[in-house]
């Protein structure tokens, strides 16, 4: 997982691979709240907000390559 002291030293390829492990993430703690098994419901929130700040560092990279 990414500290977000971390993101913005991150590559492209980088990034892309973290973000997809936070999607698995995400998506596994949706089927955990639905069978009831979600031990940490917390951890939706910093999953959401580390996809957000991956998904803003690759919009930065993006538009300063451009």
């Amino acid at each position: 997982m990414a500290d977000k002291e971390k993101i913005p030293s991150l590559s492209t390829t980088e990034l892309e691979s973290e973000l997809l492990e936070l999607r698995k993430e995400q998506f596994n703690l949706r089927m955990q709240r639905g069978t009831g098994q979600l031990a940490n419901p917390s951890r939706f929130k910093s999953v959401r907000r580390d996809i957000a700040r991956i998904k803003t560092r690759m919009t930065e990279i993006d538009r300063s390559s451009a």
